[in-house]
């Protein structure tokens, strides 16, 4: 093997290259590497953590629907118990004014009872007095006579039939 002067040349301009190369082109590709390789680190961490924040919204959305499923079953449980309560109410309160309509005309139909006995005594005691004037021949006074036509009345209310 022969050295000349292009293979020390060659070699030179290897070195010079080599020098170049190591000193201008390798640190920006470096760098620009390295940065590559932290953004896809970032990329692939930032997609982890995405990942558990999809599974964590999920199992929070989960959670959340079924508290609202609990929720709206006591909602749905209070309705009905109040709707049943309301209904016991209202069965009350008509058993209430049922009662007190059933009491009202017993009190109309008494109050009605004796005005038609009270009545019937006044006819009674003028029929007695007319039947009187008419067998004694003379007129009776009925206000001369009222303690009698009272005892009369009283009489015939003992021998009358009670219906009630």
């Amino acid at each position: 093997m022969d050295f000349n002067l292009t293979l020390i040349g060659q070699t030179v301009a290897m070195i010079v290259f080599v020098w170049f190369c190591m000193r201008f082109i390798w640190p920006p590709v470096m760098n620009a590497i390295e940065q590559r390789r932290k953004e896809i680190a970032d990329g692939i961490a930032a997609g982890d953590k995405g990942q558990r924040e999809l599974a964590d919204a999920r199992h929070g959305a989960e959670s959340i629907l079924q508290d609202a499923r609990q929720k709206a079953t006591q909602v749905a449980d209070m309705a009905h118990k109040r709707s049943n309560e309301m209904v016991a109410e209202a069965k009350e309160h008509a058993s209430a004014e049922g009662e007190r309509i059933v009491a009202a005309a017993r009190t109309e139909l008494v109050t009605s009872q004796t005005k038609a006995r009270d009545a019937l005594r006044r006819e009674v005691a003028a029929l007695a007095v007319a039947g009187a004037t008419r067998v004694l021949g003379r007129e009776v006074d009925a206000k001369s006579h009222a303690t009698l036509l009272d005892e009369l009345a009283a009489e015939l209310e003992k021998q009358a039939p009670t219906h009630g």
